[in-house]
C-alpha cells in the first residue's frame, strides 16, 4: 500500500500558472497530479546517479557477485 504525502504549498502566480498548463495538456484530475507529472519528468535529471532507485538496485546485485583475485593488473587485463 502506498501512503501519500499531504502538503500545503506557497508557489508563485507563474508556478501556478505553469502546473495549470500541465494539468490540461496532460488531462489531469488536479494539480497534485500536475506537481507529480513535473517531479517525474524531472526529478531524474536533478537526483545524483547514486540516490536513484535503479542505481541503489544495481549496486546491490554487484555486492552479490563474486569477486576474483588480481595479483598483476596490467597482466590480468592484458595491458
Amino acid at each position: 500500500m502506498m501512503y501519500m504525502v499531504q502538503a500545503m504549498i506557497n508557489i508563485s502566480p507563474e508556478a501556478n500558472h505553469v502546473l495549470n498548463i500541465v494539468k490540461a495538456r496532460y488531462a489531469l484530475k488536479d494539480k497534485s497530479e500536475a506537481i507529480m507529472r513535473v517531479v517525474e519528468e524531472y526529478g531524474h535529471d536533478i537526483l545524483e546517479p547514486e540516490l536513484r532507485p535503479e542505481f541503489i538496485e544495481e549496486m546491490k546485485k554487484v555486492s552479490k557477485e563474486g569477486t576474483v583475485r588480481v595479483t598483476n593488473f596490467s597482466e590480468h587485463f592484458g595491458l
